[in-house]
């Protein structure tokens, strides 16, 4: 068994794939607009070879929770540089936009990572 993909709520499907693509330079793949519920949209995002993110909006969706409180539900995704300088660049990137939320540093259990929040809020922890 393994993952297919994993998949995102969004109130702004385009300002999301656009910072996948941008800051993260993933692919965005077209567009589906659902026939059968009106106001669902969604794309993939590829990173890789690891499984896909979708992200998905609808009319329906609720604000994101206050930036800082976690909550139930997944807590991050966790994108696999290959370097500390990688992370350290990517970290670098993160502080010039006011995304990051954790600087890179060796954690306890022997990760080096940093952490940074997408547009509606969600964890992104860049690592090695």
């Amino acid at each position: 068994m393994s993952v297919a993909h994993v998949a995102l709520w969004t109130r702004d499907l385009e300002a999301v794939a656009a910072f996948w693509s941008r800051f993260l330079g993933a692919g965005v793949g077209e567009i589906y607009e659902s026939r059968r519920r009106p106001g669902f949209r969604s794309r993939f995002l590829t990173l890789g070879e690891g499984p896909t993110i979708e992200i998905m909006e609808g009319p329906w969706v609720a604000p994101a929770d206050p930036d800082g409180l976690e909550r139930t539900g997944f807590a991050h995704v966790a994108l696999s540089l290959g370097s500390e300088a990688a992370v350290d660049a990517m970290a670098a990137r993160a502080v010039a936009e006011g995304i990051l939320v954790a600087p890179a540093r060796w954690t306890g259990d022997g990760f080096y990572e940093a952490v940074l929040r997408d547009p509606d809020g969600n964890l992104i922890e860049i690592t090695i």
